[in-house]
């Protein structure tokens, strides 16, 4: 490592020299503007039926960054956001001031070329330069070529050098860009309203997690940064819009893994008049638009496993997929002692306090979600893990919300909102208690938000999607890190 870096440095010293010698030159290596008049992607568009050996009197002007010089200089690579443009100099034929011009150039240097357009005898379409342009000189050294930037620390932290060197991770970006942007136009199109809410809260709500803690100091008092938006976009519905919907960054001090960065971006959508069965529907709507919008198909290919994104999805209870994959119906079960005893039977940890519903939650995610492979919603939750959910209409000891699974992967949560501000207050005292005796996870009493649901809030549908995580399933991704452009690293 120590010889690299040297080396590194040795050529940082030539570039800097070549700076010094421009600049007494008076050619400026950092110019204010250059307007290219074409791309790789027109050219290649505009003259791809132009025969091999053919020089046109056509006179464009690109621009972008050296990724190879051969022949000293005769030919060179440049790149743009839309790929690759050879430059052909004519050594023979070229100035004293295009050879100095060439002298001064080096890989990763950004340049705008002024030519004719032509096709070489092999096929390859290239721009005949009459003048080079510095604009951009590059003072460090790339990756070398052949072996581009490997190196996964480097990788995240100098994400500018990962996408100069891997085209793949820039058309991940992009993907991410298209697929949060069909999504909001779903959403508008269906006549949701995008509003924003506050990212600093005084109420730690409206999702189990560890929040991050701030101090404001004019106000002197701490303040919580949003782990989700709901209870803000629930006041909303009960202000009289009939849908709203945020897409934004949330914030939560848990760990960090493949599938989990501290901050992340959430989409939450609240429609007045619908339950967690409308919201099914939307998720499904959503995701098969996205995948369409980046892949043209709505099968995908992740982990060597073939995956269908096509709805309807398959809608299983909790407990039956629990009663599947173990054999234990947790339905039959009737008290807090016997759901434990189950649990441990199938060598699932639970703690001595556990409740039912914690219980069966407990086995559902060791037991069954390694098996929801293809697209599910997992309906029906117990009402113990659900403070904001409303009652099942069938079940007291349920409640009306799902997840959807898709690789094994959670990608969404979802409710019949509650409405009922008394059985919310209750649902608050319990998580408070939970707070209180030890679960920094619990939610708070938001008394303003039950104050608002005692002016009466609609039946609501409202739906909880993890746009990384989609994105990561929608680009064949594993690891969230490849798909956010600048994840959170531990310090050096």
């Amino acid at each position: 490592m120590a010889e690299a870096s040297n080396t590194g440095h040795e050529q940082r010293q030539i570039r800097v020299e070549k700076l010094k010698v421009m600049t007494e030159k008076g050619i400026n290596a950092y110019p204010q503007i250059y307007r290219p008049t074409e791309t790789s992607a027109s050219l290649n568009k505009k003259y791809a039926s132009l025969p091999n050996d053919t020089q046109t009197d056509d006179v464009v002007k690109v621009a972008g960054r050296i990724r190879a010089i051969r022949n000293s200089g005769m030919f060179i690579d440049v790149y743009d956001a839309t790929g690759k443009i050879q430059i052909y100099t004519s050594l023979e034929q070229a100035s004293d001031a295009m050879k100095d011009m060439l002298g001064f150039l080096d890989i990763g240097d950004i340049i705008g070329v002024e030519g004719a357009v032509r096709r070489t005898k092999r096929g390859e379409l290239s721009v005949a330069s009459r003048d080079i342009t510095m604009l951009s000189k590059s003072l460090l050294p790339l990756p070398e070529k052949f072996h581009g930037l490997t190196d996964t620390d480097t990788k995240y932290r100098q994400r500018y050098l990962d996408m100069i060197m891997n085209p793949e991770t820039t058309e991940t970006l992009i993907k991410r860009s298209h697929i949060i942007t069909s999504i909001r136009q779903l959403l508008l199109d269906q006549g949701l309203l995008e509003v924003e809410t506050p990212l600093l809260h005084v109420i730690k709500g409206g999702a189990t997690a560890k929040p991050f803690i701030t101090h404001h100091n004019a106000l002197d008092m701490d303040l919580f940064l949003r782990v989700a938006p709901e209870l803000y976009l629930k006041r909303l519905i009960v202000g009289g819009l009939p849908g709203v919907f945020e897409i934004g960054r949330n914030f939560r001090n848990e760990g960090i893994d493949t599938r989990h960065n501290p901050e992340f971006t959430m989409m939450e959508v609240y429609r007045q008049y619908n339950d967690y069965t409308d919201m099914m529907t939307l998720f499904e709507q959503i995701v098969e638009t996205a995948c369409m919008a980046v892949n043209g198909s709505y099968e995908i290919e992740l982990n060597d496993r073939k995956i269908n994104l096509k709805g309807p999805y398959p809608r299983r209870s909790m407990a039956d997929l629990v009663k599947e994959y173990t054999g234990v119906d947790f339905m039959a079960i009737q008290t807090d002692e016997e759901a434990r005893a189950a649990a441990k039977d199938l060598h699932v940890a639970v703690a001595d306090d556990m409740d039912w519903g914690h219980c069966l939650a407990a086995v559902f995610e060791e037991k069954c979600e390694e098996h929801l492979i293809q697209p599910v919603h997992v309906i029906d939750h117990p009402k113990s893990i659900s403070p904001l959910t409303k009652e099942h209409r069938k079940d007291p000891r349920l409640v009306e919300r799902f997840e959807t699974f898709i690789n094994t992967w959670e990608m969404c949560n979802a409710y019949s909102e509650l409405t009922n501000p008394i059985d919310q207050r209750e649902r608050f005292e319990e998580q408070v208690k939970a707070r209180e005796a030890g679960d920094d996870e619990a939610d708070m009493m938001d008394e303003d938000f039950v104050t608002a649901l005692e002016h009466g809030m609609p039946p609501t549908g409202g739906l909880g999607v993890g746009i990384d995580r989609l994105i990561m399933v929608l680009t064949s991704n594993p690891s969230i890190r490849d798909i956010i452009a600048f994840p959170t690293m531990r310090k050096k």
